[in-house]
């Protein structure tokens, strides 16, 4: 089953996460399908927008913790190789791929953004919110201190990337678009129209124009360290993870959200 919705609207293609019984939690398929939708958008050459947005009530609630990534495990467990090496692709690496896909990209979000979610709505270009919109990262409390595409910093400024992540709080859609995260802010209802309206005035534009200036800007902020400073925050976050599996024998330091060993066998048996 596909998680991922995908239509297309003139010259802009709508990107749709479709798991609202789990807020759209993530997990491996599905963000293996969101992965080839943004592949997809981009290879269409009558595509020149990108909008990325949920059903449901919520944008998404981020991991989904309670079904644990194959890639995670080797032989039954997990290993710091392994699951490393599944984060860098399935995290760090597609965040990364959509946030240089030079076609403009806008996130349209509703209720929660908590933890993974924002390495979806990060990448894109533009963020819109609905006045109900939420934002969150507290995976401090599982000891690691942040999401693995780790724009925290670049997105909220120092000060209020800490406070963020050292309080684990929920930042509301005012309080993004106060800090700069956010382009806008609109009702509720209104955010779909919203959002594909501005879509398509941006789709009126030379999309080579677009291109051009979504790379200017992209090389500035990689220039000034971005790109370095992500993979150098996810090395960081893998200190986390490996301070839990030698405390806990789990990636996180709360063990409910991945079974055991013997849990896994007996669910397999």
């Amino acid at each position: 089953m596909s998680y991922i919705d995908y239509e297309v609207d003139g010259a802009v293609a709508v990107i749709i996460l479709n798991r609202p019984d789990k807020r759209n939690a993530q997990d491996e398929s599905l963000l293996r399908d969101l992965d080839a939708r943004w592949q997809q958008a981009a290879a269409d050459d009558a595509v020149k927008v990108i909008v990325v947005r949920a059903n449901g009530d919520h944008f998404s609630s981020g991991h989904d913790l309670e079904t644990p990534a194959p890639g995670y495990f080797r032989e039954g467990r997990t290993t710091l190789e392994s699951a490393y090496g599944w984060e860098n692709e399935y995290y760090l690496g597609f965040s990364r791929k959509w946030r240089d896909v030079p076609k403009p990209s806008i996130a349209a979000v509703q209720g929660a953004c908590v933890a993974g979610a924002l390495n979806v709505i990060w990448p894109c270009d533009l963020i819109i919110a609905a006045d109900n919109a939420y934002f969150s990262d507290p995976v401090v409390k599982f000891g690691v201190g942040g999401v693995e595409y780790h724009a925290h910093t670049w997105e909220l400024g120092a000060r209020r990337a800490k406070e963020m992540l050292f309080t684990a709080r929920k930042f509301t859609a005012a309080e993004a678009f106060d800090a700069g995260m956010v382009n806008r802010v609109v009702p509720l209802g209104e955010l779909e129209a919203r959002t594909m309206e501005l879509a398509h005035e941006i789709s009126e534009m030379d999309a080579w124009g677009l291109a051009t200036a979504k790379r200017a800007v992209n090389q500035t902020l990689d220039v000034m360290g971005q790109h370095a400073a992500m993979q150098s925050a996810f090395d960081i976050h893998w200190h986390g993870h490996a301070n839990a599996l030698l405390r806990t024998g789990y990636p996180l330091l709360t063990p409910g959200p991945l079974p055991s060993e013997a849990s896994r066998k007996a669910e397999n048996s």
